[in-house]
């Protein structure tokens, strides 16, 4: 066995999970047929916050350590990560999210939108995913890492070239390991000018392959959404960006007015269950499998990573 890794993939777990391994001193190539630009996890709206995923104990101690990363790089300029306060139309969270979250409360009836009975407050990371991603390649860089733009090929194959594989593979799971329980959660958003919105809102039901939630971003702001099991396609449906702008202005009237600036799908890979485990290939070589994180990639990206790098111990 030898110290060197291969990540496959290049969203936000893949690059979290090969910061933490380059910055332990392996030396860490990731692999990945797409940029980061082009990877689901530029798609993401990016705010700090468990969203269809399971196992829910799990990830709701994975979204903590997310919480507790993403606010610590808030402090720094070029992360792409601030702290904004938001609302989400829900009636209850985890009492593990609840205590990690400092400040969450019951929204007051004067603090909630027309229409929405009750809610959370809380201040969280809301990440701007395309800075932040560029964040991960940087310091993945710093640390001696580097990144293959290449298809992965066979797990086998790569763990023929290094001591151990991390599969962050994604949807891209579907056919790398194959795994059939891997499908996507399609999501299109819309991205405005921003009117003059400064907190965040999210109207999600876990179960409903519609949402609700505005977003600012330094770039704008992001209008969804939707999430709609078993659809492949990434091209966005102008009926369903009407649709999705109308329910967003109800909440703030003045987004009926904003100049559109883009329009996107991305493809949320989600599973009955993340898979976050190691397995030994039949060639003899060992993988961590780490994907399924459905809607909570950037919340969970740092907890998963731990666990990655406690499972490598352990195999070493």
């Amino acid at each position: 066995m030898t110290n060197d890794v291969i990540v496959v993939g290049a969203g936000v777990t893949g690059l979290t999970c090969a910061v933490q391994l380059a910055e332990t001193g392996r030396a860490v190539r990731v692999i990945s047929r797409d940029q980061a630009a082009g990877t689901t996890s530029s798609v993401a709206g990016g705010l700090c916050w468990p969203y269809r995923i399971l196992p829910e104990e799990e990830a709701v101690q994975w979204s903590v350590r997310g919480y507790e990363a993403l606010a610590g790089l808030a402090e720094t300029e070029g992360t792409g990560v601030r702290m904004v306060t938001g609302t989400m139309a829900a009636a209850s969270v985890p009492d593990r999210w609840r205590d990690a979250v400092p400040g969450l409360r019951a929204a007051r009836p004067e603090e909630l939108p027309a229409g929405i009975p009750e809610g959370l407050r809380a201040r969280t990371p809301l990440v701007a995913m395309d800075a932040h991603l560029q964040y991960l390649e940087r310091r993945l860089a710093a640390a001696g890492g580097t990144v293959e733009r290449r298809p992965a090929g066979s797990l086998d194959a790569l763990a023929r070239e290094a001591g151990a594989v991390v599969n962050c593979s994604g949807l891209g799971a579907r056919e790398l390991v194959p795994d059939p329980d891997v499908r996507p959660v399609q999501g299109q958003l819309v991205i405005v000018e921003n009117p003059g919105i400064e907190e965040w809102f999210v109207d999600a039901d876990g179960h409903a392959d519609t949402t609700t939630y505005v977003l600012p971003q330094p770039y704008g702001v992001v209008l969804g959404g939707t999430a709609v099991e078993g659809a492949w396609s990434t091209e966005p449906d102008p009926a369903v960006a009407e649709a999705i702008v109308a329910r967003c202005a109800r909440l703030h009237p003045a987004l009926a007015e904003a100049r559109i600036l883009a329009h996107r799908v991305g493809l949320r890979p989600a599973r009955p269950a993340v898979r976050l485990e190691a397995e030994r290939l039949p060639g003899g070589g060992l993988v961590v499998h780490n994907y399924g994180h459905g809607g909570a990639g950037v919340t969970v990206a740092w907890g998963c990573a731990d666990e990655v790098l406690r499972l490598l111990d352990a195999a070493a």
